[in-house]
């Protein structure tokens, strides 16, 4: 089975945009382009949706943040 791969590592090698993707699963670009650049994620219809365009179950695709979430104001509690 080969390894699981991130939206947008599935974009370019399908040499799909999110635009593209989009177009294709029904959702808003925006929220795609959020998804691809791993800023949201998505909820399951949303999963099966985006991977529907690449021929694969949510299953087979990583799906989450890139980046950890940062708390901008303080420190949180002491």
């Amino acid at each position: 089975m080969d390894a699981q791969k991130s939206v947008d590592q599935l974009c370019v090698e399908h040499g799909m945009d999110w635009k593209q993707v989009a177009e294709r699963s029904g959702l808003d670009e925006q929220r795609v382009l959020a998804i691809v650049l791993g800023r949201w994620t998505p909820s399951p219809t949303e999963r099966d949706k985006v991977a529907a365009v690449f021929g694969l179950t949510r299953e087979q695709i990583i799906w989450g943040h890139k980046t950890p979430i940062q708390h901008i104001y303080g420190h949180g509690p002491a």
